[in-house]
């Protein structure tokens, strides 16, 4: 099965005011749709907007696995562990929550930022607070995140190249950028798939500089 999200259809939030723009592909804060809780591990996926200045102020998260991917500009991190660091587009960053952390997220730099913020449910809660950073992944270099039992593929193609989707349980795939057709659906920037059952499904691109993003869970 195949469930298409598209992008228009994803809860607008964050804080137009305060140069924060948010979009959210699951129930999140104010906005509750009771069978959109999650899909497999993964309990939000989030996009954000931040103008140049702007950004989040500490704050706390707990028993949550967080993957960030920047899709354009510079995100700024810094987190009560000590943690500071630059991500930039093509860098996967991943803070394990823990029992507990406090972090804070900036637009530094002088253009507009957009970054993908995932959130997984560990398979056990608590435990110390982890933070790491794979600068330039690689399409051939899954990075695995086993604290809740998934792993995440990079997807860049040329138009005309195909790639095919791991024949896990649940599959989340979301495009990045460019144009695909997945089965016998079409999906555009901001658009995403939750697949489930299904074997030898491939992801078709129209257009180069495609990316997407694709989760493999149990």
């Amino acid at each position: 099965m195949i469930d298409v999200r598209r992008s228009g259809e994803r809860y607008p939030g964050g804080d137009p005011g305060a140069g924060i723009d948010s979009y959210h592909a699951f129930s999140f804060g104010p906005y509750y749709e009771p069978d959109n809780l999650r899909f497999g591990a993964i309990l939000a996926c989030n996009e954000e907007r931040l103008a140049p200045g702007a950004g989040f102020d500490e704050h706390p998260h707990s028993h949550t696995e967080i993957v960030t991917w920047v899709v354009e500009g510079e995100l700024t991190h810094r987190d009560s562990t000590g943690h500071e660091s630059l991500i930039r587009p093509g860098d996967v960053q991943h803070l394990s929550a823990g029992a507990g952390v406090r972090h804070v997220e900036r637009n530094a730099g002088p253009a507009p930022l957009t970054f993908l913020q995932m959130w997984l449910a560990p398979m056990e809660p608590g435990g110390t607070p982890e933070y790491g950073v794979v600068p330039g992944i690689a399409d051939s270099t899954p990075y695995a995140l086993p604290a809740a039992g998934a792993l995440l593929h990079v997807r860049r193609l040329a138009a005309g190249e195909r790639a095919e989707l791991p024949p896990a349980p649940h599959v989340y795939v979301h495009v990045v950028r460019g144009e695909v057709a997945l089965g016998q659906e079409e999906l555009g920037p901001g658009d995403s798939a939750r697949v489930t059952e299904e074997q030898g499904l491939e992801a078709s691109a129209y257009l180069d500089g495609t990316e997407l993003l694709v989760w493999e869970m149990a």
